[in-house]
């Protein structure tokens, strides 16, 4: 549900996007701003935490595709008009004043009232609304407009929140405490397998209005993990391994998210980049897991034993004359 500071706020400016951007551009933005304004990553620094708030909310409105159209529709009719308290009969800058403009002051001349179910819509800024979609009428009329027929009381407004959780919590699942400024703690499951930005709806715990309480629209945040990668419902890691094991081939151990290692045979004369695939050890959601895709990194040793540079320096001799880059000229060529 739409909030009413959206009309001061410039979510777009917030995440450093444009007003056309696409949903993974609003996905890789608020990932990178995330991470560099984490309170984790800047401890006691007040600006840092106002500017990650200010980063959640920009994308707990611009990823969900009804809140961004209703943020996106609120902005362009407030860049022409401000909606303000007005007296009895509409005082100055109040309802009567942003319609009469709209539809060139017929809509509250000589007393008569306003219909929407007349003029089905508007353009602000550019940008056509329909009036059900704007004040969520659904197609029920405008109770208390004339010809708007009658409406069933309205839910209060949703509201919004964010919370993060390690990598490991979502991948397993776990609960949360969100303490309101009343004192009361609002219990959210966090399920299984929940991704970076995904939202967690609580019913009920919206604002409160005619027709019952609007709902509580939690926006869950994952740490990254210093091992691991999430790639949909894979898992990706990068295994370093010593030269003689990628020369000769060998078999190696690797950790999983599930605490149970694996043992991975790696082939003679593997280099650094290639990926090896375990079926069923990615991330796991109603019953069907994903893969984990091993990528190799041949280590090389900062420092090497007499015998060892002694062993190097005859492998180099027994190999002289090969040379790994000798089509790379020519591939070069432009």
């Amino acid at each position: 549900m739409a909030s009413q500071d959206w009309v001061e706020k410039d979510f777009y400016a917030t995440l450093g996007v444009s007003k056309d951007a696409s949903a993974d551009d609003i996905k890789k933005a608020y990932r990178k701003l995330s991470r560099k304004y984490h309170p984790d990553m800047n401890a006691s620094d007040e600006a840092s935490e106002k500017k990650f708030k200010e980063v959640s909310e920009a994308n707990s409105v611009l990823s969900d595709p009804e809140q961004r159209k209703q943020y996106d529709a609120i902005r362009a009719m407030g860049s022409g008009a401000r909606f303000t308290a007005g007296g009895p009969g509409g005082g100055a800058g109040g309802f009567e004043d942003v319609f009469s403009g709209l539809f060139n002051g017929g809509a509250f001349q000589g007393g008569r009232g306003f219909n929407p179910g007349a003029y089905g819509g508007g353009n602000f800024g550019g940008q056509n609304i329909n009036f059900e979609d704007l004040f969520n009428s659904a197609g029920a009329g405008f109770g208390g407009f004339p010809g708007g027929g009658s409406a069933q009381p309205a839910k209060g407004a949703d509201r919004t929140a964010s919370t993060t959780i390690g990598f490991g919590s979502s991948l397993k699942g776990t609960k949360i405490g969100l303490r309101e400024p009343s004192g009361e703690t609002i219990e959210v499951r966090i399920p299984a397998g929940i991704k970076d930005g995904q939202k967690v709806r609580v019913k009920g715990k919206g604002q409160q209005g005619a027709g019952g309480a609007g709902d509580l629209l939690v926006t869950v945040n994952v740490r990254p993990h210093p091992v691991f990668e999430r790639d949909g419902d894979d898992i990706r890691v990068t295994v370093p391994v010593s030269f003689a094991e990628a020369a000769l081939g060998g078999v190696i151990t690797v950790p999983t998210i599930t605490g149970q290692p694996v043992t991975l045979r790696v082939p003679a004369g593997s280099s650094s980049g290639k990926v090896m695939r375990v079926k069923g050890r990615g991330v796991e959601r109603k019953g069907v897991a994903g893969d984990m895709y091993v990528t190799l990194q041949v280590a090389v040793p900062s420092e090497l034993s007499d015998d060892a540079r002694a062993a190097v320096e005859q492998y180099a001799a027994a190999t002289e004359g090969e040379n790994p880059r000798a089509a790379l000229e020519q591939d070069a060529a432009l």
